[in-house]
C-alpha cells in the first residue's frame, strides 16, 4: 500500500517519502491543532509551498464534513426506517465535535496531496 496517495492520507505520512510524520503532534494532541511541520525529518520535503498554502484545505474540510453529514443521515434513516430532525441533528453536531481534529487533519494532508507525489527513489535525489 506503500506508494499510494491513500497510504499517505490515512496514516498523516510525508506524501513524498510516506516516513515521516506530517503533523507536528499527535492528531489528538489539541495544544498544536493539527500543526503541520516545516519539512519532513526523513526526506527535508518542504511542506509549505508558500505562506497561506494551507487554506486551500478548507474546501476539503467542507467536502469531508458534508460528506460526514450524508452519511450520517443515510445510516440513521437505515437504521431507524424515519427521520428524526432532532435526532439526525443531535448525531451529525456530535460525530462533528468528535471527529474535527481527524478531519481536520485528513484535509490538510488531502490538500498536500494534490501538490506533493510519492517518489520511491527520493534518498537518491536527497544525496
Amino acid at each position: 500500500m506503500k506508494g499510494s496517495k491513500l497510504y499517505s492520507i490515512l496514516f498523516i505520512k510525508c506524501p513524498q517519502c510516506h516516513e515521516g510524520p506530517f503533523l507536528e503532534r499527535k492528531v489528538y494532541d489539541l495544544t498544536a491543532f493539527t500543526k503541520v511541520r516545516k519539512s519532513c525529518p526523513n526526506c527535508n520535503l518542504n511542506y509549505h509551498l508558500e505562506p497561506s498554502f494551507y487554506y486551500g484545505s478548507m474546501y476539503v474540510a467542507y467536502a469531508l464534513g458534508v460528506a460526514l453529514m450524508v452519511g450520517i443521515i443515510v445510516l440513521n434513516l437505515f437504521l431507524s426506517g424515519e427521520f428524526s430532525f432532532l435526532a439526525t441533528f443531535g448525531m451529525i453536531c456530535g460525530a462533528m465535535i468528535l471527529l474535527a481534529p481527524l478531519l481536520n487533519a485528513w484535509a490538510k494532508i488531502i490538500w498536500a496531496n494534490f501538490f506533493f507525489h510519492f517518489k520511491e527513489d527520493w534518498k537518491a535525489k536527497s544525496n
